[in-house]
Parts: C-alpha cells; structure tokens; sequence
C-alpha cells in the first residue's frame, strides 16, 4: 500500500516564499533593469545594452576602489580569526566568571557602525582623545585625518576592536562543544596544551570558522558606516571602500544606471569568493 503524502504543509511556507520575493527578488529585478539602461527620469530611459557594466569594470576609481576592499578584508581577516580563537582559549568555562566574560566580550558587537567610528573618531584626536593624544606624547607622529597611513591602520584596529568578539564567542561555543572525554584521553597520554589544541580544539573548531570567517568578509567587504564617520573616504581616498564609492555613485552623482550595474557586480563578487572559500574549505575537510 503506498503511503499518501500531505502537500498541505507547503502552504504555511507560502508566506515565507512571498516575503521573499517581495523583500529580495523584486528589488534585485528592478536594479538589474536599472543597469541596462540610461535613466533621464521617471518616464524617460533608454535601452544601453552592456554598456554601463563596461563602463564600470573600466573605472579606474571603481577599481582601486576594488582592491582596498580587498585588502582590507583580507587584512582584518588575518587579524580577527586567531586574534578570536586565542580569546576565546583564554575565557573561562565555569564559574560566574564566565558569564561576565561573554558579556564583557559581547559588548562591543552590541554597539551601532556609526556610534563605533564616533567613539574612534574622538577617541584617536590628539587633542581630546586618549589614543591620539597618548601616541603622540610618546613622540608618534600620529593624525588619523591627515596622514593616509594613520588613517588605513585606525580603520582597521577600529574593525578588529568591533568584530573580533563575533569570532571570538563562535570558536567559544565551539569549545564548550567539545566532549570532556577528549580532554581526559588527552591528560592520560600527557599531551601538551599544543598537542590538545592541534589536535583535539582546533579540528572541533573548524565548523564555526568556515562561519565566522564567511560572515567576517561578508561583513568586511560591504563596510560603510564606520570609516565613513571616522574618516569620510579620506585623507584622499586612502579610506573610501565600495560602498562608500557606489553610494556616492548612486546618491551624490545620481548615475543610477551605472550605479545599479556596479552593485550587480558588486553583489557577484562576495557571492564567488564566498562560495570559493567555502568550496575549498569543504575539499580540504574531504582530503583529510
């Protein structure tokens, strides 16, 4: 006798499915239509083709542009992944300890992008703030709004600061995961603290930082609100990412066509990298 299947369940997904496509497919269709065309105003555009995508890949602007997200993703990334798992080794498991660590670390991640380049903003003046203010007592040239260099590296301390608790309380979680046996087999062969963390902690862990390393360059390759407040794009462009280039693109110049076509390409980006992160990772795991 074949068993009869109940399609009814597929209503009560019906709605997620319309929100959806409401809240994602319609609008991706409507800057897809942008960017194949040239918009004069609501009731005049014309038909361009490939142009404006051309245009874009061409732009140098767009391009270094481009390469600074890239570095800076990257660079973050190098930083926060063992700069979060070593925080995460060192806080405590048990006790009331640990519950006020996890707030403590959670902290900064509770803050706003725009309140966070505020708070670095005033924080790296030298003549109001502390850091500024300390880094050049001790006889450090240092001026965020002036000096590229300066600039570059206060964005990115300003990020670690902010996002390093995300991985930090991801790999945490991943330790408290881990069985106590592993660690009691571990203490009966007398393996070092580098034995258990190669090859007991960090293979446990590779879960949550395929995770939080995806999540952290998503995150870092459409960054905005913080170096827009902290440095505006500046000194020069030293600071100005893709987000800040295509909102200046689409709201200060008003370009939609050529703004909707970068954003695509934009968009495909960190979908490709992503997945090739992703894909590799997963074929490593495999090999192993």
């Amino acid at each position: 006798m074949s068993k009869v299947e109940n399609n009814k369940a597929w209503w009560l997904v019906l709605p997620v499915f319309l929100l959806v496509a409401f809240s994602a497919i319609i609008p991706l269709m409507t800057v897809v239509n942008y960017s194949v065309q040239d918009i004069f105003d609501a009731d005049h555009a014309v038909f361009v083709g490939v142009e404006w995508y051309r245009e874009v890949l061409l732009n140098e602007r767009l391009q270094e542009s481009l390469v600074r997200q890239f570095i800076f993703s990257f660079t973050v990334l190098a930083i926060e992944i063992p700069l979060g798992i070593a925080v995460a080794l060192m806080m405590p498991t048990k006790g009331p300890m640990a519950s006020v660590s996890l707030i403590v670390v959670a902290i900064p991640l509770l803050i706003p992008g725009n309140v966070v380049g505020t708070i670095w903003k005033i924080f790296g003046r030298a003549d109001v703030g502390l850091l500024g203010w300390g880094l050049n007592q001790l006889g450090i040239d240092y001026n965020y709004a002036a000096n590229p260099l300066d600039a570059w590296v206060t964005v990115v301390i300003m990020d670690v600061w902010h996002w390093t608790p995300l991985v930090a309380l991801l790999c945490y979680s991943g330790l408290r995961a881990i069985p106590d046996a592993f660690y009691q087999a571990a203490a009966i062969d007398r393996a070092s603290k580098w034995a258990v963390f190669r090859y007991i902690q960090l293979p446990r862990l590779k879960s949550v930082l395929v995770i939080g390393t995806l999540l952290r360059f998503m995150d870092s390759f459409m960054i905005y609100s913080e170096p827009f407040v902290l440095t505006g794009g500046g000194p020069g462009s030293s600071t100005t990412f893709l987000r800040q280039t295509l909102t200046k693109m689409a709201i200060g110049q008003f370009d939609l066509g050529p703004a909707a076509a970068f954003s695509l390409i934009y968009f495909l980006i960190v979908l490709l990298v992503s997945w090739l992160f992703f894909t590799t990772i997963s074929e490593m795991d495999k090999d192993k």
